[in-house]
C-alpha cells in the first residue's frame, strides 16, 4: 500500500498542472528581477517557490521502475517549465535593457565540480524526503542549495544581450544541476528501497543518466582546475604583498620611520607590477623622488621579479603647541549658583 501511495504521489509530481505553471511563472519572474537587481535575497526567494524538483524526483522513480510513460511526462513537464522561464526572462531582459548585468548573473556562468557535487547531494536528499516523511522539512533547504530556475533566467537575460559565451556557461550550470539532482535521486531511492536497488543496475535509462552526468565532468573539471589555480595564485600574490609591506615597514627608514605606511597594494596587470604605497606624512617634501627610487631598488634586490614603486602622500593635521595654552589653575572659578553676566546695550 505504501508503494502504491508513493507511486501516486510521483504521478502527481510529474504533472504540468495549473499549480506547476503558476509557480514556474512566479519563480521565473522573481528570479529574473532579482538577477537584474543583483539581489541574492530575491533570487533565494525564487528558489523556494520553484516546483521543478518535483518532476525530477518523479523521473528518478519512474526510471527505477521502468515506467517510460511517467519518465516522458516528467520530462515534458520540465521542458514546459524551461521554455516558459527562458521566454519570460528573455522578454524581461529585452524590455529592461540594462547595459550591464550584475555579479548574480556572472556567478552563474562559470560552473565547476563543486556545483555538480552540491546537485548530487541535493537530489539525494530530495528523493530521501519523498520516502521518509520526517525529512520533509529539508526540502526548503534543498531548494536553496541547488537552483534550477536562476541559471535558466540568467541564460535568458544573456540571450537578450547576445552574450553567447556567458549564456553557454549558464546553460552548463543548469545541465549540471539537472543531471546531478537526477543522479543523486536515483542513488538515494535505490538505497532506501531494496526492491528498486536491483532495477537500477539493469536500467538503461539510469545508466544513460549516469553517463551524461559523467560527461559533464570534462568541462566542469576544467573550470574547477582554473578555480584552484586562481585561488593559489591569489594566495601567492597576497603573500608577496604582505612580505613587501613588512619589508617596507621594518627595513626601510624612508617608509618605515620618517613616514607612516598606511597601505600597500600591487597592480599585477601592469608590467612590471606596480606597487602603490600610501604613506601618511607631516612634511610634504618627503619622501623625495630619490628616496622612492632607493626604496624601489631595495625591494627589487629582495624579490625574484622587478617592480615599480609609486608612493602616494596622505597629509595629516598637526595640532599644537605641546603645552596647554589655558592651564586650569589660571581660569577663575565661577561661584556656584552665579550666572555669567548677560551682554546688554551700551
Amino acid at each position: 500500500m505504501a508503494d502504491r501511495q508513493l507511486g501516486d504521489q510521483f504521478e502527481l509530481d510529474a504533472l504540468a498542472d495549473q499549480e506547476f505553471v503558476v509557480l514556474t511563472l512566479a519563480a521565473g519572474m522573481i528570479a529574473t528581477l532579482g538577477l537584474l537587481a543583483n539581489s541574492s535575497a530575491v533570487v533565494i526567494g525564487a528558489m523556494l517557490i520553484a516546483p521543478w524538483m518535483l518532476p525530477l524526483r518523479a523521473m528518478a522513480f519512474a526510471i527505477l521502475q521502468g515506467r517510460l510513460q511517467l519518465v516522458g511526462r516528467a520530462l515534458l513537464t520540465l521542458l514546459i517549465g524551461v521554455v516558459i522561464t527562458v521566454g519570460l526572462s528573455t522578454l524581461v531582459g529585452l524590455g529592461v535593457g540594462l547595459p550591464l548585468l550584475g555579479s548574480e548573473v556572472a556567478a552563474r556562468t562559470h560552473p565547476n565540480l563543486l556545483d555538480l557535487g552540491v546537485a548530487l547531494v541535493a537530489g539525494a536528499i530530495a528523493a530521501y524526503a519523498s520516502v521518509r516523511s520526517k525529512a520533509l522539512s529539508s526540502l526548503a533547504g534543498t531548494a536553496i542549495a541547488v537552483a534550477l530556475v536562476p541559471p535558466v533566467c540568467a541564460f535568458g537575460l544573456l540571450l537578450a544581450k547576445s552574450e553567447w559565451t556567458s549564456a553557454s556557461g549558464a546553460a552548463l550550470l543548469f545541465a549540471a544541476n539537472l543531471l546531478g539532482i537526477l543522479s543523486g535521486a536515483l542513488i538515494a531511492l535505490a538505497l532506501c528501497r531494496p526492491e528498486l536497488r536491483a532495477t537500477l543496475l539493469r536500467s538503461r535509462m539510469g545508466l544513460a543518466s549516469f553517463l551524461l552526468t559523467a560527461l559533464l565532468l570534462i568541462p566542469l573539471s576544467g573550470s574547477f582546475l582554473k578555480l584552484v589555480a586562481q585561488a593559489r595564485r591569489t594566495a601567492s600574490l597576497h603573500q608577496v604583498e604582505q612580505a613587501i609591506a613588512t619589508s617596507l615597514r621594518q627595513n626601510t627608514i624612508t617608509l618605515g620611520k620618517d613616514a607612516e605606511l598606511v597601505n600597500v597594494a600591487i597592480d599585477w596587470d601592469q608590467n612590471p607590477p606596480l606597487i602603490r604605497a600610501s604613506v601618511r606624512v607631516t612634511n610634504p617634501r618627503v619622501p623625495t623622488a630619490r628616496q622612492v627610487a632607493d626604496v624601489q631598488t631595495f625591494i627589487n634586490g629582495r624579490q625574484p621579479i622587478r617592480y615599480r614603486l609609486l608612493v602616494q602622500r596622505l597629509s595629516v593635521d598637526v595640532i599644537g603647541p605641546e603645552t596647554e595654552p589655558n592651564p586650569s589653575d589660571r581660569i577663575p572659578a565661577t561661584p556656584a549658583g552665579d550666572a555669567p553676566p548677560l551682554a546688554g546695550p551700551g
